[in-house]
């Protein structure tokens, strides 16, 4: 039997993953979405989130599972996949990685001149402070319903009866999807740690806000982690049925 792997070295590399998730992903919006002639646009953005989740399943998904999100663990928990008794330490760990992330990146886009904190600098928003200026009932419908059905292909995707050592992909792929969906919307959370990130620098309004994207996207992964299990549940082999019909 495989020993675990402590506490503590699967926090660390939650932290990492997280603060890859938040230099790649937030760095290219901030770094190279509208670079001079050759910016990478809302699509290139998509894929950077996506690309920053499937690089790290395949890298830490084997020591921590992978989560660089607190609603992931909370959605996770919820669907008796992950301890509750661990998550304030994966949240930490994501938080704290994702302020990381977000301080990295505020050193190398600070080295250009005229860089300004006023932009944005890949914050979370609503109302006036969302891309498209979308009002906060529409942006929290955006972050639950995008949340849970990105925790609904994390928990199908590593179902033991998914096809095995596709599910990095499936999710890469679905945080990808998501993006492209959601960016006008809120700069897309769907990850309170993502969100905290950039807040902590920005302040102000970011900070106000910052607490729509931990409830919003908590809710739905707490829901996600309820419909699945029953969505997925495997019916009793006809055997057990009938011999619980013949002990009534």
């Amino acid at each position: 039997m495989d020993t675990p792997t402590p506490l503590l070295r699967r926090c660390s590399a939650e932290f990492i993953g997280t603060f890859w998730l938040v230099l790649g992903g937030c760095g290219s919006a901030v770094l190279s979405a509208a670079f001079p002639n050759v910016g990478i646009g809302l699509l290139g953005v998509s894929f950077a989130f996506g690309l920053t989740v499937l690089t790290m399943a395949y890298m830490i998904g084997h020591i921590s599972g992978c989560h660089l999100n607190p609603a992931v663990s909370v959605g996770l928990a919820v669907a008796k996949r992950f301890p509750f008794a661990e998550l304030p330490g994966y949240i930490a760990a994501q938080v704290l990685g994702g302020i990381a992330g977000a301080g990295v990146l505020y050193v190398i886009a600070s080295g250009k001149a005229g860089f300004d904190l006023t932009g944005g600098f890949a914050s979370n928003g609503y109302g006036l402070h969302s891309p498209g200026e979308y009002a906060l009932p529409a942006c929290i419908v955006a972050e639950v319903v995008l949340t849970f059905m990105f925790l609904m292909i994390i928990l199908g995707a590593t179902d033991r009866r998914a096809p095995q050592g596709f599910a990095p992909i499936a999710i890469g792929l679905g945080l990808t999807l998501i993006h492209l969906i959601g960016i006008p919307v809120t700069n897309l959370s769907v990850n309170p740690a993502r969100s905290t990130g950039p807040a902590v620098f920005v302040g102000g309004w970011a900070l106000e806000q910052l607490w729509m994207f931990w409830v919003a996207p908590i809710v739905g992964a707490a829901i996600a982690g309820i419909v699945y299990p029953a969505l997925a549940r495997e019916p009793e082999p006809t055997a057990s049925r009938a011999a619980a019909a013949g002990r009534s």
